[in-house]
């Protein structure tokens, strides 16, 4: 009998350990990408800035999202609800002047895994300057973002 409650005690235990899934968690970037920002100066050369501060207006008021230093790209991460657009800012000094661009896109939903859930994919993107200064002008890159391997937005700074 003692076989018997030990045999059926392993046995319960060894189901309990084995009851997890492979994709609890989210991994290998399959999650919503973020839009990668490059920086180039007015003579269209790739650029590296000393330094860039961003904000985001996720819907509730402006995130800051830190500074970068030697920076030749950033990626950022856009609204995942259902808004056409997000208000992103950005600053070449942590106190500086402020540059307003107004990203529009339309979004596509696809299930991932349990784990993960939906991930969103930005399309037919499109930007708007609104305030212009550090940023002289914007270059469209790749207009839709499926990963962050591709540059979405060239920003144009005046000769650094």
């Amino acid at each position: 009998m003692k076989y018997f409650t030990f045999l059926i005690l392993t046995g319960f235990l060894s189901m309990l350990m084995s009851c997890g899934g492979d994709d609890d968690i989210c991994e290998s970037g399959e999650g919503t990408p973020r839009m990668k920002v490059s920086f180039k100066n007015t003579d269209g050369k790739e650029t590296v800035l000393d330094s860039i501060y961003v904000a985001v207006d996720y819907g509730s008021g402006k995130v800051q999202l830190g500074g970068t230093n030697n920076a030749t790209s950033r990626l950022i991460p856009l609204r995942v609800d259902d808004s056409p657009s997000t208000d992103v800012y950005f600053r070449l000094t942590n106190m500086g002047q402020e540059s307003h661009i107004k990203i529009n896109y339309t979004t596509k939903s696809t299930y991932v895994s349990p784990g993960c859930g939906v991930k969103k994919n930005y399309e037919n993107l499109s930007s708007e300057l609104i305030t212009p200064t550090p940023v002289v002008s914007l270059e469209p890159g790749q207009n839709f973002i499926d990963n962050e391997d591709k540059t979405s937005l060239y920003l144009i700074f005046q000769s650094l």
